[in-house]
Formats: structure tokens, sequence, C-alpha cells
């Protein structure tokens, strides 16, 4: 018996703001994700080549390897982008109880995408995002293009469990999805029983949270069938306000 999957609950784009402010989470469809950037639907058709080409997470302490990843940070000030030298990517224990407490060095994001029109647009509309709901200031923004495979029968997207970043905003991008099963997103409210679930099917289907108020997580998929492996393809993007998440 197939199970139907939850469709996301989508926001209407020009709700996008209050919805973070009044539920600290929405869902937006991609042509909302495009509106916002002023694009066309295919404007990041030219992204797809670099999640084939990320390399292996060698960090994950579950001894899994289905988990590739790149990693790149900039600040967001004022309506300009700025790239920082390449720098490790670090979280708390208290926020990450698998990974925390380590530096993590991944390899850097590929120049090509960095250099693409909408890389920047992206950021500031993220940016801006984070600014309406906290206060206009500068961001310190990382982001993780990562995809999870099923080569090896199962993947985890969040294998650390529901969590929280230790940021200000959260926006994790589905970029592709491919033959498999389950990936279901679920998001609760980090002081209370309420929360929701949803599984992202849609390229460019973008979730954004108040990492102060909710936590979230990604279930393990699995593939379809047969002996190809399958994917899943997400751009995890974190804004933060008053510096990057470094040792103490």
């Amino acid at each position: 018996m197939t199970t139907a999957l939850l469709p996301p609950p989508f926001t209407a784009a020009n709700q996008l703001d209050a919805a973070l402010r009044e539920r600290g989470h929405a869902v937006l469809a991609a042509a909302g994700l495009f509106a916002g950037l002023g694009a066309a639907p295919s404007a990041l058709d030219g992204w797809l080549p670099y999640w084939d080409r990320l390399p292996p997470d060698a960090h994950l302490r579950d001894g899994g390897r289905y988990r590739q990843r790149r990693h790149g940070s900039f600040i967001v000030e004022g309506g300009t982008v700025r790239a920082v030298a390449h720098r490790a990517h670090w979280q708390p224990v208290e926020y990450n109880a698998l990974h925390g407490g380590i530096e993590r060095w991944f390899e850097p994001l590929e120049p090509g995408l960095v250099a693409d029109v909408q890389w920047p647009r992206l950021l500031q509309w993220l940016a801006a995002r984070a600014s309406a709901l906290r206060g206009a200031q500068p961001w310190f923004v990382e982001a993780h293009p990562f995809r999870i495979d099923t080569a090896g029968g199962i993947g985890r997207p969040t294998p650390e469990g529901a969590h929280r970043d230790g940021v200000d905003l959260v926006a994790v991008v589905l970029v592709s999805r491919r033959d498999v099963k389950g990936g279901e997103t679920r998001v609760f409210d980090a002081d209370g029983p309420h929360g929701l679930r949803f599984t992202m099917t849609d390229p460019w289907t973008t979730l954004l949270l108040d990492d102060a108020r909710v936590i979230h997580e990604t279930t393990p998929i699995q593939p379809i069938g047969g002996d190809e492996a399958g994917h899943r393809d997400t751009l995890v993007v974190t804004l933060r306000a008053g510096g990057f998440q470094g040792p103490p």
C-alpha cells in the first residue's frame, strides 16, 4: 500500500514575513521564490550540475557515507554580499549533539556558483526576511549545498535528529528529489507540543524557519526500487546576527 505524501502548507508570497513572525515557519512554493528573486522559473537551472560534484562529508560520526556537501560563508550588509575567507563550520553540542563541538572543514563552494547573478540575489532576499524578523542589521550567512543519497540503502538528511541550528533564520531549499521515498519534513514548536509534517517534492520549494522558535528534522530516505540509488538535494542557508558561530 502506498502512503500519500502530505503536501506542504504553502504561504502566499505577500504573507511570508507575517507568517514567520506569527508562526515561526513558512513554506514558499517555487513561484514565490522566483518572484522574490525577480527571476524567471528557469533562472536556477544552471545550478543543478554543482550538486553532481559535491564531495563526500568526511565528518559523519554515524559512520555513514550517504552525504555530500560543500560550505561557504558570507556577510550581507546594506544591500551588499561579501564572501569571507574559507572557514570551518562549527556548532555547539547544545544545538548538534552528534557533530557539535568540533571544527568541520568542508570543501568550499565552487566559484561558478558564487559568481552566478542569482547567488547574491538569493542571499540578499533571505537577509531581508531575517531583517523583517529581527530588525535590519548585518547578517552572517553560511551556505551548505547537500546531497543525501541512497547508495547504501538509507540516507539521513538530519542524522542529529530534531534540532535547532543556533542562528536566527534557517532556509531549506529543495533542489532535486529523485527515486526516493521518505524525506518527510517535520517542524515543531521549541517550547510546546504543536508541530506539522509534510514532504517537499517540487524543486525550489523553500522552507523558512525562525530558529529561536522551532526545531526541525527530515526523516530518512530510501530508494524507491531497483539497483539505482536515488538522492535528495537541498541548499541550506543560515543567517545569524552578531557573528558566525565558532569555538569559545
